[in-house]
């Protein structure tokens, strides 16, 4: 079959729907579902998660196989996302969406069942992703890693020289005085800059570092452009209204490079987090035997694909069948994404122990770092 592409040289996502049929699809991830039948397709399994998850572009062969459609709630935070499960009525929800560390706090509350490891193609997985830590409580499973990427900071290119940024120092220089920018979490930007610190792992700090911590925030307030919401991010970068910002990876610099914006991503010496989206099951759902038929399909070489490419943001994938396939069928997406098997790759940042997995404060309340960045955004 011959393969369409498109002017950056991908193979178009239609063509690849095309060539690689729904049923073929499933088959092919080693999934047992049900055919499609009248009954079957009155079915709806309820899906909360982040953007784009449930677009057609990553749940249509799911759908297309099995004659179940697939409700998609989006939520953009994770407080939302537990006040959606903790206030719904049960059954509400059949699967939902978390980023990894807020897995501990939903199955201490109740919130989502354990999973059986046989279920989901761990084996498949990079070895790093396998018995991923926040996924696991008391060696019982609750959740399987979807997709995932590394938070750094994003850089204009025009601008700055990948020599320039290859510290979180470079905030601070006078070239970008007034050109830093920054998303409105407090998460991202203070865990970048307590890696600066020097902290190790950068979440669990002691009462001392911490106050260390936030005099460099607010030491910042000085260099920043603007704190805002996503849109507000994109147009900062795009208008060259910020020239550097941390706690931003390598999506959203992909969306950007798409429109011809001159923007890049890089992990500093001083190291990147990893950002992780993870699949659980709500404990009230009523259709857990679809839910796990859902896991399985997003889990699956296809699905991951799917996932890898999604039209919402692109990401990168755990399960290296997904990457075989990726590189098959969509050979540049896999050389943009860095999920080539034979040169430099993402998972050789993570191997160089670069990378620490994004995580709620340890030893102080999560209202604490939220006090802090509210009183640097007021600055």
């Amino acid at each position: 079959m011959q393969k369409t592409r498109d002017k950056r040289g991908r193979i178009s996502r239609r063509r690849f729907i095309e060539g690689t049929t729904a049923l073929a699809g499933v088959a092919a991830a080693g999934l047992t579902l049900p055919r499609k039948s009248n009954a079957q397709s009155q079915e709806t399994i309820n899906l909360l998660s982040w953007p784009g998850h449930g677009a057609q572009d990553v749940i249509g062969p799911f759908e297309e196989a099995t004659g179940y459609k697939v409700q998609a709630k989006e939520y953009t935070g994770g407080e939302e996302m537990i006040a959606l499960l903790q206030s719904s009525p049960p059954g509400t929800f059949d699967v939902v969406l978390s980023d990894a560390e807020y897995i501990h706090q939903l199955q201490q509350a109740g919130l989502i069942d354990e999973l059986d490891p046989g279920d989901y193609p761990l084996d498949d997985y990079w070895p790093e992703f396998q018995k991923f830590p926040s996924h696991w409580v008391d060696d019982k499973l609750y959740s399987v890693m979807v997709d995932y990427g590394f938070l750094g900071m994003v850089y204009n290119t025009e601008k700055l020289t990948r020599e320039e940024v290859d510290s979180y120092a470079v905030m601070w220089e006078s070239k970008v005085e007034g050109r830093v920018g920054m998303y409105d979490w407090y998460l991202p930007n203070m865990m970048c800059l307590s890696l600066y610190q020097g902290n190790r792992p950068p979440h669990d700090i002691d009462d001392k570092t911490f106050e260390d911590l936030k005099k460099m925030l607010f030491s910042l307030s000085g260099q920043m452009s603007g704190i805002g919401v996503w849109s507000s991010v994109f147009s900062q970068l795009t208008n060259e209204e910020s020239w550097v910002m941390p706690g931003v990876g390598a999506w959203a610099a992909l969306l950007l490079e798409n429109d011809g914006v001159p923007i890049k991503a890089v992990v500093p010496k001083e190291g990147g987090l990893q950002w992780t989206e993870s699949l659980s099951i709500p404990s009230s759902s009523q259709k857990k035997d679809l839910a796990v038929k859902l896991i399985q399909y997003l889990t699956s070489p296809e699905g991951q694909v799917r996932e890898a490419t999604k039209s919402a943001y692109w990401a990168s994938i755990p399960n290296k069948e997904g990457w075989k396939l990726l590189n098959e069928t969509m050979p540049e997406a896999a050389e943009r994404l860095e999920h080539r098997f034979d040169k430099r790759n993402v998972m050789d940042e993570f191997k160089e122990g670069k990378i620490h997995i994004r995580n709620i404060p340890a030893q102080q309340d999560i209202e604490d770092w939220n006090e802090a960045w509210t009183e640097f955004k007021n600055m």
